[in-house]
């Protein structure tokens, strides 16, 4: 069975890598170049596919018609979308007779859209999952062919969760994948009155506002720590990232306030405090005695 690829990131090398494995031929996979703007810590679809000898081409807009021509060329018997960020419109979908199918990272319907990771952490979900299902016009809305669910911790960040959701990822396209290479494909429909959507985040959506409850706050720490860009406060006129911090009973303090409790940096929440275990300043990361110092210089003021 032939099955064009639209792949990138982690869960691209997993899904192409268990293609193979299941038997599918892939002659064509499709990618993006890297972001130099992004941190990018994950592996290169584009050298697993020149590992594997598959045409791997990375183009800006997918849709366009030469690629459309191109993709029908070929006949595929099936498409797979692994983390490709991109939309593939309708002309590409229903050129596969089995039809077009994706893999998201979260438990459908909840989290459609993007980012799914981070907002589950931001939302202090306690549990998630990744879903494979048939793509249609609207993002992450067509029939349910698979799913695993994944337990979230309190101290998992997105870097931890992401690592658990390709393990499951793994293990489901290895279970589903067999039957869908002999014409197996079983759908259940999926009730998007019952789900939930959330769109892309930015760097500058990590803005820490400290009237938020410090639950809330250390949720958003997590979810965009490393590699993420990071959760952040202003001190004077200084940046000040928090790639870790805790949380702790009390509501003595102004929002921001920062204050001494023995050793320990306490700052105001607008519920319970939050304590900072590892901060940058001006490129500067401090932790223990060096973030006491630091905070120990600015005892009484406000972050904003």
């Amino acid at each position: 069975m032939k099955a064009i690829v639209y792949a990138y990131h982690n869960m691209g090398i997993i899904g192409i890598t268990r293609l193979k494995e299941a038997g599918f031929k892939v002659p064509l996979a499709f990618s993006h170049e890297d972001d130099p703007n992004e941190n990018v810590w994950f592996g290169s679809v584009p050298k697993l596919c020149q590992e594997l000898s598959i045409p791997c081409v990375c183009p800006k807009d997918p849709n366009l018609f030469g690629w459309v021509e191109r993709i029908k060329s070929v006949k595929p018997d099936i498409i797979f979308s692994f983390y490709y960020r991109y939309m593939l419109k309708s002309p590409i979908l229903s050129i596969p007779p089995l039809g077009s199918y994706n893999l998201h990272g979260s438990f459908l319907p909840f989290y459609r859209g993007r980012c799914p990771v981070n907002w589950v952490l931001i939302k202090g979900e306690k549990k998630t999952g990744v879903t494979l299902h048939e793509m249609v016009a609207k993002p992450d809305a067509g029939d349910i062919v698979a799913q695993k669910p994944v337990e979230i911790s309190r101290r998992d960040t997105a870097l931890t969760l992401y690592r658990k959701l390709e393990q499951a990822a793994d293990e489901m396209l290895a279970e589903v994948l067999p039957h869908m290479i002999i014409g197996d494909i079983k759908k259940s429909p999926m009730d998007l009155s019952k789900g939930s959507y959330y769109g892309g985040r930015k760097p500058e959506d990590g803005r820490i506002f400290w009237d938020m409850p410090a639950e809330e706050i250390y949720n958003l720490i997590r979810a965009v720590t490393r590699p993420y860009p990071g959760a952040f406060g202003f001190l004077a006129d200084e940046m000040v990232t928090f790639w870790w911090a805790e949380m702790v009973d009390g509501d003595s303090l102004e929002p921001g306030r920062i204050a001494f409790q023995r050793d320990a940096v306490l700052i105001g929440t607008g519920s319970g405090y939050l304590r900072p275990e590892e901060i940058e300043v001006n490129g500067r990361v401090m932790k223990n005695s060096s973030l006491r110092n630091y905070f120990k210089e600015h005892e009484g003021e406000m972050l904003q």
